[in-house]
Order: structure tokens, then C-alpha cells, then sequence
């Protein structure tokens, strides 16, 4: 791992998760997003035995340009 993202995750994990508005009933389902220094946490509501992934910037823009493109609407089914 490189030292960018070796010091993503010795981030402490202390600001607020945000959740998508389209999560399911009362957030137990459902992806959710923190900022951290240097970058961003992703973590799984429904395991929270598993750590947080973490992402730079350049990273996570990557990721949402893509899907509001439309490239990852091939793994959803209709």
C-alpha cells in the first residue's frame, strides 16, 4: 500500500456518516460516505464488524463521475 493510502486509513474515523437519500427504511441498508483527512471512508451499514474503505479524492471523483455516466448501469438489473 502506498503511503498516500497507508495514512488514509490511520484517519480517524470522527465526523458524521452520510447516507444516499434513496437508503432503504431506517439506514440499516445501506452505504454510507464519511469525510476523513485526506480523503473519504465508505462503510457497509449492514457489516459494521468490517473497516471502512477508504478512497483519495482523486479516487472517489473517478468512481462518481463514472456512475453519473452511466458505466456501472449494466450491474444493476432492470
Amino acid at each position: 500500500m502506498n503511503t498516500e493510502k497507508s495514512d488514509l486509513y490511520a484517519a480517524p474515523l470522527d465526523n458524521q456518516w452520510v447516507k444516499s437519500s434513496y437508503s432503504v427504511g431506517n439506514g440499516a441498508d445501506c452505504v454510507r460516505l464519511m469525510p476523513i483527512d485526506g480523503g473519504i471512508a465508505l462503510d457497509d451499514s449492514k457489516r459494521p464488524d468490517l473497516p471502512p474503505l477508504r478512497y483519495t479524492p482523486t479516487e472517489m471523483a473517478a468512481f462518481i463521475n463514472a456512475a453519473k455516466n452511466g458505466e456501472f448501469d449494466h450491474l444493476i438489473e432492470p
